[in-house]
């Protein structure tokens, strides 16, 4: 939720992208959204120290075709974290709930099954207005989640 306490004032290491390899996998559907969010967590990671070569951004048609996208990514062994960006905008019929429950089970999967972060921002929403006051600020915070948990996963492994 937009304005929630993600924790940001509780003291951690500065988070540092500089050795990883990253991997993100965008939908297609509602492409103008989805570009946003690519675009501003590409920017986020470059900030954070990712660089560009170690970025691999690939696009598939829809929500419920990125977890096979990130599976081939994590079978890959390539790549410290993964980000998932997509856009399910609520309907008239159960599809948005189809969706929105399937996608991210199966995303969620990926990452427990190959033990690699995986930072989920496939936006579901009520409306257009609400996926585009979201998309920046959750394409931002998709690449710091991923740098923070493929640094965690370092220091537990």
């Amino acid at each position: 939720m937009q304005g929630s306490d993600k924790g940001h004032g509780k003291a951690q290491a500065p988070l540092n992208g500089e050795e990883l390899r990253v991997g993100i996998v965008q939908a297609r559907f509602n492409d103008a959204i989805t570009s946003r969010l690519a675009e501003a967590c590409i920017t986020e990671l470059q900030e954070l120290g990712v660089v560009d070569r170690h970025i691999r951004h690939v696009t598939v048609p829809g929500a419920l075709e990125v977890p096979i996208a990130l599976q081939a990514m994590a079978d890959s062994e390539d790549y410290d974290a993964l980000i998932a960006l997509g856009c399910i905008i609520r309907g008239e019929t159960y599809h948005f709930e189809l969706v929105a429950n399937e996608s991210g089970a199966a995303v969620t999967r990926v990452g427990l099954d190959h033990s690699i972060p995986i930072a989920n921002a496939i936006l579901t929403v009520e409306n257009e207005e609400q996926a585009w006051a979201r998309a920046e600020e959750k394409g931002r915070d998709a690449a710091r989640v991923a740098v923070e948990m493929a640094n965690l996963m370092e220091e537990l492994q």
